[in-house]
């Protein structure tokens, strides 16, 4: 009767004495490509490069994103790839969405004229180490520059 409580008593230490993951740092968008482009819906591709600042590995086994810009619904990305995070590195995560292009349609004057606009990701990512994920709120929020000249 001793054992499993010496084995619940361990894995307690285990979790409390672990000190919680940082979060993920954004560092910047690379290889930006329109994959499909249609009036009222269009597909998008990019790899987002982020910073891991704990001081261990981890990996990453599901997205489920929604992108806003100025408020406005862009898209949905959802992935179920697994990524392997290393400790103290950069990585890149490849992001594939559908474009509500009305909202595009809405924000081109500011694109083009190179204005700051709000993008927002809310969502979770499983994240986990040695087989066991949890799931993690995102909520990233900035001004960004998208200008074509």
């Amino acid at each position: 009767m001793k054992k499993p409580f010496i084995f619940i008593a361990g894995w307690m230490f285990v979790f409390i004495s672990c000190s919680s993951p940082k979060s993920l740092e954004y560092r910047d968008y690379h290889n930006f490509t329109v994959d499909k482009l249609g009036f009222n819906n269009s597909t998008v591709s990019l790899d987002i490069q982020y910073y891991n600042p704990n001081n261990f590995r981890m990996q990453l086994r599901n997205t489920d994103l929604d992108i806003f810009i100025n408020g406005k619904l862009f898209g949905h990305s959802s992935t179920d790839t697994l990524i392997q995070i290393p400790r103290k590195d950069t990585f890149s995560l490849p992001v594939k969405f559908d474009v509500n292009m009305q909202t595009v349609y809405q924000n081109a004057l500011n694109t083009l004229l190179g204005k700051e606009v709000l993008l927002r990701v809310a969502g979770k990512i499983k994240v986990g180490k040695a087989s066991v994920f949890m799931y993690f709120p995102v909520n990233y929020e900035s001004k960004e520059r998208f200008s074509l000249f």
